[in-house]
């Protein structure tokens, strides 16, 4: 009885070890193939399907001995700007190649950066419980409810875009990302064509500016620049530029139709900025000549039929003005005549 006791203790013991082999060794195939996957990819950032999820996320027991930090992507969305899921995919291939760079040996295999595309991954998006985009998530080792217990980025971690996704990994992996590399504007052949460029022109340049014949003495391009920058200014570009405004949307009531001008005084378009700056480069034209051309015409009649139809055009424009900012804000200008005119 003490032998048959024994040998089933020994059969334990013998069906344990191996399980625990077996198991590390699934453990380890699994890693050494999402290391040769990251590897075909330039950034490191592994493309999985529904097939990939399932095998790398919900069939391994857990803890698994990585974690993954899925970027959800729909390249139908790509169109609406609003959404910048390109520039996040980008900023996010960024992140990868950083983690990739600062680090090296066993911590690179603690972590894989994965991305899943809607058309390719419809099940997983619903596995995750994502219903709307931009959105990351990050799974760790001892996480086997992929919709509740996974976390995800919020809006505010996008903000500073590469540099906030490399701290929420940080803070919730507990791993370095390092530094941000960002890779250079021009690779080092076109620098060298550049530089050569530069070089061969640099002789001719110098005799065209000793001669004054280059650009930079032409008075056309500084009056061009001079409306340009006026136009650029008072259109409200830089806002535009700031807050990513599109030019404009689809009407919600109507696909088919586009939206300009939006009404509220929170939101400005592209399309309504470049309308009143357009109204305004006008009036400041018609101010230009009237003030340094019109004065030198000798031809009295010609020059109050001109100053005529310039008051009319800038009082046309400004009243344009005036009515858009009344029709978006709900507040009206009024005029107020001297008290002696009443």
């Amino acid at each position: 009885m003490a032998v048959n006791t024994k040998l089933l203790s020994l059969l334990f013991l013998i069906a344990t070890v191996s399980a625990s082999f077996s198991d590390s060794d699934s453990d380890s195939d699994l890693i050494n193939e999402l290391v040769s996957l990251r590897s075909t990819s330039e950034s490191g950032v592994i493309h999985l399907d529904d097939h990939g999820i399932s095998k790398f996320l919900i069939s391994p027991s857990t803890p698994r001995p990585y974690s993954i930090l899925v970027f959800f992507d729909a390249t139908q969305l790509h169109s609406k700007t609003e959404l910048r899921l390109k520039e996040l995919r980008r900023e996010f291939g960024i992140v990868s190649a950083s983690f990739l760079a600062n680090n090296n040996g066993s911590d690179t295999t603690k972590l894989f950066f994965c991305e899943i595309e809607f058309s390719q991954a419809q099940s997983s998006f619903q596995r995750f419980g994502v219903n709307a985009l931009p959105h990351v998530r990050l799974v760790n080792p001892s996480i086997s409810n992929l919709r509740d217990e996974s976390g995800s980025m919020d809006q505010s971690d996008f903000s500073r875009l590469a540099e906030s996704m490399a701290e929420f990994v940080e803070q919730r992996t507990k791993l370095t990302v390092g530094p941000i590399q960002r890779p250079p504007l021009l690779s080092k052949p076109q620098i060298g064509v550049i530089v050569a460029m530069i070089v061969i022109a640099t002789p001719f340049i110098i005799k065209r500016i000793l001669k004054g014949e280059t650009l930079i003495h032409d008075r056309r391009l500084w009056l061009s620049g001079a409306i340009f920058v006026y136009f650029f200014s008072v259109a409200g570009t830089m806002h535009n530029i700031i807050r990513k405004m599109p030019m404009f949307l689809q009407d919600r009531n109507d696909p088919n139709k586009l939206v300009f001008f939006y009404q509220g005084s929170g939101m400005q378009l592209g399309a309504e900025g470049f309308a009143v700056g357009f109204l305004y480069t006008v009036v400041g034209l018609l101010l230009a000549f009237v003030t340094n051309v019109l004065v030198k015409v000798k031809n009295l009649t010609a020059q109050r039929l001109v100053m005529l139809v310039a008051l009319f055009v800038s009082f046309w424009a400004v009243k344009k003005v005036v009515y858009l900012d009344n029709w978006k804000t709900g507040y009206a200008i009024h005029p107020y005549w001297p008290s002696n005119w009443r």
